[in-house]
């Protein structure tokens, strides 16, 4: 079994020209047949002797590039997991146009969190999932009705906050690395606040030597109570609904899910030096990730969690509920 991607594009709506297109790039298990159409067009059939594949929709950190999660993806594709990227270069502040994971900021406004949707990529991702679903290399063989929010950094507080069933049917669960739900105090909100989570299973991952979390507990007026996973741990505690799961990676920083890392774009320069086998790390959080999955669309159970943290040195906080 091999893995291959495609690409698409997918205009968003009520967006502004340019800012109104999204990249998209999906990574999915394939066959080679050596087939002269294959030699000739370098497109793949999909592996269908696992299917119908659960989908993983990967949101990235601001002004992270999709191909820091290629190996992600590539990985997840070789455990039987379709995962969809995006890249989007979008103006979600007045002046400040940057890669973004899709921020309706003012769907995330003290007086109207709760009221709708803030993953402003999301409707549009789902809808091109539907067409590959019905015309693509992988047409039949997706679980389009198991749909997995995933993301880093900003884009796993998208994640987080966006796994709503009420709002969107066909997703169900959500997972993060280096994200928590805490409000900033620029939106409208008190200090310390950490919003509430949709009632859908979750997992957060973090890093123990996160300096991107640290260096931005200002935000929600942390000035000086701020490490790398309070508001990590108080999401946990405080605002994620059953079955979740809370884990904490000692060595990694908040740059660990990115490989490799471009560290001319986005806030590396606020990071903590990472302690720990990069490698092994990755492969600890993939291990998290993939029977979180599994849980989640009802294969195995949440105890699979439990049971690689029991075996991993690596994990030096876990809980779950």
């Amino acid at each position: 079994m091999m893995v291959r991607a495609f690409f698409r594009a997918a205009k968003v709506a009520n967006a502004t020209a340019p800012y109104d297109t999204i990249t998209l790039k999906v990574y999915y298990p394939a066959v080679f047949g050596d087939t002269p159409n294959e030699r000739n067009t370098g497109v793949i059939p999909a592996d269908t002797n696992r299917a119908p594949y659960p989908v993983v929709i990967f949101l990235p950190g601001v002004n992270v590039g999709m191909e820091s999660y290629a190996w992600l993806a590539v990985e997840l594709a070789r455990r039987g997991v379709v995962t969809m990227l995006m890249s989007w270069i979008a103006e979600d502040l007045p002046g400040s146009v940057a890669l973004t994971p899709g921020m309706d900021l003012a769907a995330l406004k003290a007086d109207a969190y709760g009221s709708g949707p803030s993953a402003s990529a999301l409707p549009a991702m789902l809808e091109e999932l539907s067409r590959l679903n019905e015309s693509s290399v992988l047409a039949g063989l997706l679980d389009v009705n198991k749909v997995i929010l995933g993301g880093h950094s900003a884009g796993g507080t998208i994640a987080l906050l966006n796994a709503n069933r009420e709002w969107f049917p066909q997703v169900v669960g959500s997972f993060a690395y280096g994200a928590h739900s805490g409000a900033s105090t620029m939106l409208g909100y008190a200090a310390g606040t950490v919003l509430s989570l949709p009632e859908n299973p979750l997992l957060i991952v973090g890093g123990a030597q996160d300096g991107v979390v640290e260096a931005s507990s200002h935000r929600y007026a942390l000035d000086g109570q701020g490490t790398p996973t309070l508001l990590l741990e108080r999401t946990f505690a405080e605002a994620a609904k059953n079955p979740a799961a809370l884990a904490i990676l000692e060595g990694a920083n908040h740059f660990l899910a990115c490989h490799p890392h471009d560290d001319t774009t986005g806030r590396g320069f606020l990071e903590q030096p990472a302690s720990g086998d990069q490698a092994a790390l990755r492969q600890v959080f993939v291990e998290l990730v993939d029977a979180f999955i599994r849980a989640a669309v009802g294969r195995q159970s949440f105890e699979s969690l439990a049971q690689i943290a029991r075996e991993n040195p690596f994990i030096t906080r876990f809980e779950t509920r």
